[in-house]
């Protein structure tokens, strides 16, 4: 970059030029300063955009059903998908620090209302005998996971190592809960295989943790 004789410095990169054997003028610098504007965003202003994007489908789909239907139908079906997305994805944004294990709570327990709701709506008997108990198992495992990790400061290979586990003995419980209510499923089938391949990564976990040199080698190696 040519620079002017005023200038002290490159105006792209900021690098001092430094030539004692040119002298340099005092003229007017042929750049403009660089001024910094700090805009801050509104963070209220976000939140009731959010807001006010996950209400407008909400108002519409309740006013054609309303107007087409005579009565709410299926529409409860979207506000409840609706609802359900914005305690995930905009519920957190009203905090500054949000706590994972409280919002995954959270989260959980809006899907098994939304998972209930459906349930009646459809006027199935599925809810308590396999809905409730499968989101409540997924629920305890990923909650555990989501706790320790956060407070334990070490171990998180033995954590992974009996997540993985778990879920393994979780695949059989879905079957079972799934032979038990709707009756043409056959029982411990397909469950077999990922009860099969957890066991074998979460054990492999835990050889890895208890194995200190091995760790230490596949720490450099993946440069974890």
């Amino acid at each position: 970059v040519e620079l002017a004789d005023s200038e002290k410095k490159c105006p792209l990169c900021g690098t001092v030029v430094y030539h004692p054997e040119l002298t340099t003028g005092n003229g007017t610098p042929p750049y403009p300063r660089n001024i910094k504007i700090n805009d801050k965003v509104s963070h209220s202003g976000i939140l009731f955009i959010v807001t006010m994007l996950f209400l407008i489908p909400i108002i519409v789909s309740l006013i054609c059903d309303f107007e087409l239907n005579g009565k709410f139908g299926w529409s409860l079906h979207t506000v409840g998908g609706i609802v359900l997305a914005y305690v995930i994805i905009a519920l957190p944004m009203w905090f500054r620090h949000p706590n994972p294990v409280i919002f995954v709570s959270a989260d959980f327990c809006a899907v098994g209302l939304f998972v209930w709701l459906v349930s009646i709506l459809t006027n199935g008997k599925w809810f308590l005998p396999f809905a409730f108990p499968l989101i409540g198992g997924v629920f305890v495992i990923v909650i555990t996971v989501i706790t320790l990790i956060r407070y334990v400061r070490r171990g998180q290979l033995y954590v992974f190592g009996g997540a993985f586990m778990a879920a393994g003995a979780f695949a059989m419980l879905i079957e079972f809960l799934a032979a038990i209510t709707f009756s043409e499923f056959s029982m411990f089938i397909w469950s077999l295989y990922p009860l099969t391949a957890c066991f074998i990564i979460g054990a492999m976990l835990m050889v890895i943790a208890i194995c200190k040199p091995l760790k230490r080698s596949l720490v450099k190696m993946f440069f974890i």
